[in-house]
């Protein structure tokens, strides 16, 4: 028998025959002998429903109040699953943040998680009973209901597993797994069997959607086992999903690469003609820095008569802010020559543990672009991923090129 948490996203939660149909297949791992937390996001569309209402009502809604409202889209699905697991026959109960006490900080609409008190839980674990727990929402020391940000029932479903010492966290989405690239570009795409645990970060991080990237983050410092499977395969041909496991494959050497990441959210800005001295980039990136926008990858080149360029990139979104900024604030502070900005660009990644022992996988990949005529403009790396930025226009290309070139499209021996 394992202790095993369930997080079923808000499309497996979408309408009424879709709960039955959870507490479905909550009742067949029951049956297995297993204890079950079940954590569940609002009906698909609910959270945006209620922003958008509340947002009628105050243009800029105070963040206590803001959080108090959305949190009630969870409050809906808990107390409808609870009842369809009784329907069946089985003893459940559900929980919001604030009565199992997920304890978070007070930064409203995006807390953070403190701590879990799982006593009560474990009571009714013990007692039989499934327990239906709200993900994406907690309570501040003050007792004000809090929220965790967009996509933050992974996150309480990853942070319940952590606290409960649970055998296996399962993320139920409307994907059977992580596959090696998005199969609406490459058909020929493959569903991995398991991935390690860097490599999912780094694949979260890269804008796969699979998994909502503080819950990776969450899983690695607390070492939660996570599966990724869906919700809507019929009963008798489920598979298990995608394993993200800290163990490496004992095949590690023979996958060089594990998939190829994308992101469109991507803008480049490059302030031209910045005096070649120490200090430079800080008096750029510490405007944007104190505006609060991310910047992704970095890249200076080399100076001439004593100046040079500087580039960045941030999201798509930020692009014209960051630019503002720029403009405004920093090119007449520094005495750039100019600011220039691109927003049709990708970034386009290749992850693998296996980079570790395998060298020249850069080159293969500089290569491939090249054959294709794809003009690299940015380049970063770590020690399981390369990340170029292209321009937007060639980024299926780019994809499907990469993939074929790294035997992605083959099974594993």
């Amino acid at each position: 028998m394992a202790l095993i948490v369930q997080k079923y996203g808000g499309t497996s939660m979408g309408s009424p025959d879709r709960i039955r149909n959870v507490a479905k297949r909550v009742a067949r791992w029951k049956a297995q002998g297993h204890q079950l937390v079940v954590v569940v996001s609002a009906m698909s569309g609910e959270t945006n429903r209620l922003i958008a209402l509340a947002k009628d009502v105050s243009p800029q809604p105070d963040g206590r109040e803001l959080d108090v409202m959305i949190s009630t889209g969870e409050q809906v699905t808990i107390a409808l699953l609870a009842m369809a697991l009784m329907d069946l026959g089985l003893k459940a109960k559900s929980y919001t943040g604030s009565q199992v006490k997920v304890l978070t900080d007070s930064t409203f609409t995006k807390a953070r998680i403190l701590d879990i008190d799982g006593d009560n839980i474990r009571r009714d674990l013990d007692a039989g009973t499934v327990v239906i727990v709200a993900g994406f929402q907690g309570v501040d020391a003050d007792g004000n209901i809090t929220t965790l940000g967009r996509g933050g029932s992974d996150t309480s479903g990853v942070a319940l597993a952590a606290a409960l010492k649970a055998d296996e966290c399962q993320i139920y989405t409307d994907v059977d797994g992580v596959y090696t690239t998005d199969p609406r570009i490459v058909p020929e795409a493959r569903k991995l069997d398991s991935i390690t645990f860097e490599e999912m970060l780094e694949m979260a991080s890269l804008g796969s959607k699979v998994l909502q990237i503080r819950s990776v983050e969450f899983a690695g410092k607390y070492k939660v086992k996570l599966r990724v499977l869906s919700s809507f395969e019929e009963e008798g041909k489920e598979t298990m999903g995608t394993l993200i496991t800290f163990e490496e494959d004992s095949k590690m050497e023979q996958a060089i690469i594990s998939g190829i990441a994308f992101n469109r959210d991507e803008a480049k800005l490059t302030v031209l003609g910045v005096p070649d001295r120490p200090g430079i980039a800080y008096q750029i990136l510490g405007a944007i820095a104190e505006a609060n926008i991310d910047v992704d990858m970095i890249i200076q080149n080399v100076g001439h008569d004593g100046t040079t360029d500087f580039s960045f990139t941030v999201p798509r979104g930020e692009f014209d802010r960051a630019k503002k900024i720029l403009d405004e604030q920093v090119s007449p502070h520094v005495g750039a020559r100019a600011v220039e900005g691109d927003k049709h660009i990708c970034k386009v990644s290749a992850v693998g543990v296996g980079m570790r022992s395998h060298p020249g996988v850069a080159s293969k990949m500089f290569r491939v672009l090249a054959e294709e005529g794809i003009n690299i403009q940015m380049i970063s790396t770590s020690e399981i991923k390369i990340s170029v930025v292209v321009d937007e226009k060639y980024l299926e290309l780019a994809v499907r090129v990469l993939h074929k070139a790294f035997d992605l499209d083959q099974a594993a021996a």
